[in-house]
């Protein structure tokens, strides 16, 4: 019966994270589209204001008790999430779409290698070259700017990731999302939300509600919940199908055609997912009662 549990506790997280990948993927292409009249902070700003919003109302934080250390976690998270955001926006804009996912997972890859044990960081190195042969380094006409960028995006993706299954084990359902969300929409309204406001209009208002819930209230969640359910190592790695997801949503939407080396990436990356789906349960986790709900 145990083991049953921690393989239908693995196959959803595992379907979770998939799911989230691909929303992900599907709204950085719309994003991408709109960053011409908002600009990349423009839009980071849009998607970020909404999903407050929205998981404020969904998740009434206000009838939940946080202990100090929970709250400063969730606290944490904003300010990676926005970071995590707001940096890849300005890598999109100077590199191609599979090219930045590939080397934001420089990110997650790292949390793989680094708590992962056995066979797990095998598949982290996988990933790792399937990540290479995506990038393809060796061209040298990637924009520097760019690849900064998003090498900076990897570094807060790690810290989400952690800090997500931190918070994500501190407080009962969306909880730390709707604390956690509102944060980033402050830190991206100080740093890179005027760029945006001269240009809206009640059309792009509108659309950013649908793209906030494309991206990223619907992943973000999806992704609590299955940091419940996978190790941080396991996760990390699995993330390595996102660039391979950003590649064919590059080539579907945006025209960005893979080159050989590319298509090979993926293949390695897709191994590598399946590999860490095998090895990646973890224990569940009881949630503290000082987060339970308010009575």
């Amino acid at each position: 019966m145990t083991t049953a549990l921690r393989i239908s506790g693995t196959t959803s997280g595992t379907a979770m994270a998939f799911a989230a990948m691909c929303c992900v993927q599907m709204g950085l292409a719309v994003s991408v589209g709109l960053v011409d009249r908002l600009g990349a902070g423009g839009v980071a700003w849009l998607r970020l204001a909404w999903a407050a919003v929205i998981l404020v109302a969904i998740a009434r934080p206000w009838r939940i008790r946080f202990s100090p250390a929970a709250l400063r976690t969730c606290v944490l998270l904003g300010v990676a999430t926005a970071g995590m955001t707001i940096l890849f926006m300005a890598a999109a804009e100077r590199l191609p779409l599979g090219t930045a996912v590939a080397l934001e997972f420089l990110g997650p890859l790292g949390v793989a290698l680094v708590r992962g044990r056995g066979v797990s960081r095998l598949w982290a190195l996988v990933a790792g070259a399937g990540v290479v042969a995506l990038t393809e380094p060796w061209h040298g006409q990637t924009d520097g700017v760019g690849v900064l960028f998003a090498l900076g995006a990897a570094l807060c993706w790690a810290a989400y990731i952690l800090l997500t299954q931190r918070a994500g084990d501190a407080a009962e359902g969306l909880g730390a999302l709707a604390v956690s969300m509102p944060v980033a929409a402050l830190v991206a309204t100080f740093t890179v939300g005027p760029e945006a406001f001269t240009h809206l209009d009640w059309r792009l208002l509108l659309a950013g509600v649908g793209l906030a819930l494309l991206l990223p209230v619907v992943p973000f969640s999806l992704e609590l919940l299955a940091l419940r359910r996978l190790t941080a190592a396991a996760f990390g790695t699995l993330m390595c199908l996102e660039p391979a997801i950003g590649m064919i949503v590059g080539l579907a939407f945006l025209g960005q055609v893979p080159s050989p080396f590319a298509i090979l990436g993926i293949a390695l990356v897709i191994a590598a997912g399946i590999g860490a789906t095998r090895t990646g349960n973890r224990p569940p986790v009881t949630t503290s009662p000082e987060t339970l709900p308010v009575a």
